[in-house]
């Protein structure tokens, strides 16, 4: 037999019950703004073009603009637009731009966490560093944001196979780790259940621009594309959730930023039909409904 992770059990699609968000939308539609920091000269981080020797000082650059500048224009997009965020944030952040995590704080957005930095993986350590790692993060947003984060997203999207039991161990909630389905999905984990909530590896600015080369209007296209699909779908009354994921340094660029105003305005012309809202509040109300109703472990 092939080995198997044991998280959860296979869920037919069709065989899925009937529930509503609030307000009856079938469809939940969140942002995931992910707010990161890089070290300078070493680690890991995405690349606008295939770095040189360190410090590669393009590409370092490239993603710090994302903080300096691409950040504040999403920010001022998202209040043009009304759309609430759910921030995933490097924990570094509170030491390096502490203004920006500040200007989200204001707006009321959710603050998930998003480990230290993404200049490492979490997947490569050992038990107790990796519990430490999610301990640190956990901590600079309790101290800052007065509670602690619910949700959280590795960066990278790397786990090791104790992930959700760290993560449950923790005090977490829901991660965004498992892009398994169109709708939450509860884990099994050695301290208790965890909630896998949908985040895009498709409607995603990282995976689209700078891995398929996709054009800004390409990528607002894919939004709006995906955003009518679903719609179309959710008529059968099974709900789905719809993650966009933005990443400022990608769609904080002033061509890219115009495509995704284009995205933003067409959703929230459609507001009277979906659920716009936060992964936290997805957790928060999947958890009121009665037990067997979502499916999971």
């Amino acid at each position: 037999m092939l080995i198997t992770h044991g998280r959860y059990d296979y869920h037919a699609w069709p065989d899925r019950p009937s529930y509503a968000w609030p307000g009856g939308a079938r469809l939940a539609v969140y942002l995931g703004v992910n707010l990161e920091h890089f070290a300078f000269g070493e680690g890991l981080g995405a690349e606008l073009a295939p770095g040189g020797p360190q410090p590669d000082v393009l590409n370092f650059a490239w993603r710090d603009y994302g903080n300096r500048v691409g950040a504040w224009r999403l920010l001022a997009l998202l209040e043009e637009t009304g759309f609430p965020a759910t921030v995933l944030l490097n924990s570094a952040m509170y030491d390096y731009a502490p203004g920006l995590v500040a200007a989200h704080r204001a707006r009321g957005d959710e603050i998930a966490g998003h480990g230290r930095t993404n200049s490492e993986r979490q997947s490569t350590l050992p038990e107790p560093e990796e519990r430490s790692l999610i301990a640190e993060s956990t901590a600079a947003i309790l101290r800052h944001e007065g509670a602690a984060p619910r949700g959280w997203l590795s960066p990278w999207i790397a786990e090791s196979r104790i992930t959700p039991d760290l993560l449950v161990e923790s005090g977490y909630g829901y991660t965004l780790n498992w892009c398994v389905d169109d709708a939450p999905v509860w884990m099994r984990t050695r301290a208790g259940r965890l909630l896998a909530i949908p985040y895009p590896q498709e409607v995603n600015d990282i995976p689209a621009i700078a891995v398929r080369k996709d054009g800004a209007a390409q990528f607002a296209d894919m939004i709006i594309d995906d955003f009518e699909e679903r719609l179309h779908q959710v008529a059968d009354g099974r709900p789905q959730v719809m993650g966009i994921a933005l990443h400022p340094y990608l769609v904080g660029q002033p061509y890219r930023l115009r495509q995704l105003r284009r995205a933003l305005m067409h959703l929230s012309a459609r507001r009277a039909v979906v659920w716009v809202t936060t992964a936290g509040a997805v957790f928060d109300h999947v958890r009121s409904q009665p037990a067997g109703l979502v499916p999971g472990g």
